[in-house]
């Protein structure tokens, strides 16, 4: 996301407020893309006073664990989870013959981190919100009623997408040429795994994913998966079967932090109906949009929960995952060292199915190598073959600032900055706010990796044949060169939908 402040700021505003504001702008300029120090610190403030997280992989032939005063979840045939108070002594697990690998129940972050830190710039905002000059912000639209109904399938519609011409990326990586060979299989799904999806919007609707071996809404499990009613896919933070994108207000956000909507502006990125006479086109519009949240609103969730999502997703047959999360280079360690992350990520590939990774967003809101940072990005940088790491790029094909990027470890670059999708509450916008000086737009490559699940989506309905790595080497191969990308990624270029059709 990125954020300005423009300089015609209300008369009304004191002139004290006025410089805040200013300094609050140049705040964000150098870092509101980022993790700031100061929210580092605060995520390791709170680990400390949490009761122990572990994730625990248990030895061949063991199938739990019994630990008096621990709460014990079966994540994986191998793992558990163990929840235990913070006295609890680890070591006495070391000896235990059914423990192979204890690790934290890491956690995890969207790629864009919206709080405001500074107290400076907070007591700013607060003054604007006391003098009510902020009421637009606590009203906007992004706060939803949680967890509406799922409506049912609609009736087809057919014309053109009113505000495709918005829509920069799609133009710019050749979709339309692409679209007269395939517009996507129906039968190809699509999981994305993120913050949830605004499943009664009119563009995304259409192309939910139903689960068909499930009825709804009887209380029953009926395709025997695990998961009650999951008709359209599952919410992992809340576990319960209505994964719906829930948001805050603009507010909230920047003096809280949490979600805007990112896992319904990624979803249209992949899926939007196409030709329906409605809003935009996804890169794939006639494929399925599997919802899967373990985001919460506050914008985080940990490993545990993404390890469940990923084997739900691989479990009822998506065959690519759009994933826009992840640690953004703050806590290499634990990047580094989640091997249960890192075992479902190979689950995907063994399965046949491919894993399309946010590269990060960089340190304060500037890009860095994740080929040479002592902190990349994860799961991005991870050595899984199934992996494919996208940067992001804007119209002109520049790298955005923000972006990572990686000769050895980032795939390909695609479009992520002022990306204009589908947002919470039936909208369409390339914008989060733009009210009261400020302006912060869809910027990220989190916004770049659902473009490129989308295109696997489009490619892999053209030739089912084809397995996960030969579909991973397509996009590569026929990525086109841009000269400024040759020594920041694998492919040398930006995704190309209209040769990757052709490849």
């Amino acid at each position: 996301m990125r954020i300005n402040s423009r300089a015609n700021l209300s008369g009304s505003v004191n002139t004290t407020i006025t410089v805040q504001l200013q300094k609050l702008s140049l705040f964000i300029a150098a870092g509101f893309m980022g993790l700031s120090l100061s929210a580092q610190a605060n995520r390791a403030h709170q680990t400390q006073h949490d009761n122990q997280d572990l994730l625990i992989k248990l030895a061949p032939g063991f199938t739990n664990l019994e630990i008096p005063g621990a709460k014990i979840e079966k994540i994986t045939d191998s793992w558990v989870r163990v929840q235990a108070p913070r006295s609890f002594n680890q070591h006495n697990l070391v000896a235990d013959p059914a423990v192979e690998y204890i690790q934290p129940n890491y956690k995890i972050f969207l790629p864009e981190d919206y709080k405001i830190q500074d107290p400076l710039m907070r007591a700013a905002l607060a003054k604007l919100a006391a003098k009510n000059l902020a009421k637009e912000l606590t009203m906007d639209s992004n706060s939803i009623v949680d967890n509406p109904a799922v409506p049912a399938a609609p009736q087809e519609t057919l014309g053109a997408d009113p505000l495709f011409s918005k829509q920069w990326g799609m133009i710019n990586i050749g979709t339309q040429a692409a679209w007269k060979v395939t517009r996507g299989n129906p039968n190809m799904i699509v999981a994305v795994i993120d913050t949830g999806v605004d499943y009664t919007h009119e563009d995304l609707l259409p192309n939910l994913w139903r689960n068909p071996g499930e009825i709804p809404d009887n209380g029953i499990d009926d395709d025997q998966n695990g998961y009650i009613d999951d008709e359209i896919g599952w919410d992992f933070a809340k576990n319960d079967n209505k994964p719906y994108d829930l948001s805050m207000s603009i507010l909230e956000i920047l003096f809280k932090g949490g979600n805007p909507g990112h896992g319904t502006h990624c979803a249209g990125n992949v899926a939007a109906r196409g030709d329906n006479g409605l809003g935009i086109s996804g890169v794939a519009p006639n494929v399925k949009i599997m919802s899967l949240r373990f985001i919460s609103e506050k914008g985080q969730g940990t490993s545990a929960d993404a390890i469940k999502a990923i084997k739900y997703a691989v479990d009822n047959g998506a065959q690519v995952l759009s994933n826009s999360w992840g640690s953004e280079g703050e806590d290499a360690s634990e990047g580094a060292e989640n091997k249960a992350l890192r075992e479902m990520i190979q689950y995907a590939q063994d399965h046949n199915v491919l894993f399309v990774a946010a590269a990060g967003n960089g340190h304060s809101g500037k890009g860095y190598s994740n080929d040479t940072d002592p902190k990349p990005g994860y799961p991005a940088s991870y050595s899984n073959e199934n992996i494919i790491s996208v940067a992001a790029i804007n119209a002109q094909d520049t790298l955005g600032a923000f972006s990572n990027w990686g000769q050895k470890t980032v795939h390909i670059a695609a479009p992520g900055v002022v990306v204009f999708s589908t947002t919470v509450g039936n909208k369409y916008s390339d914008v989060i706010v733009d009210k009261l000086g400020f302006k912060a737009t869809w910027d990220g490559t989190s916004m770049a990796c659902p473009i490129v699940a989308g295109a696997a989506a489009l490619y892999w309905s053209a030739h089912p044949e084809k397995t996960v790595l030969e579909v991973k080497n397509a996009i590569i191969q026929s990525a086109k060169k841009v000269p400024i990308l040759a020594d920041k990624m694998v492919s040398g270029g930006k995704l190309d939908v209209e040769a990757l059709l052709k490849f």
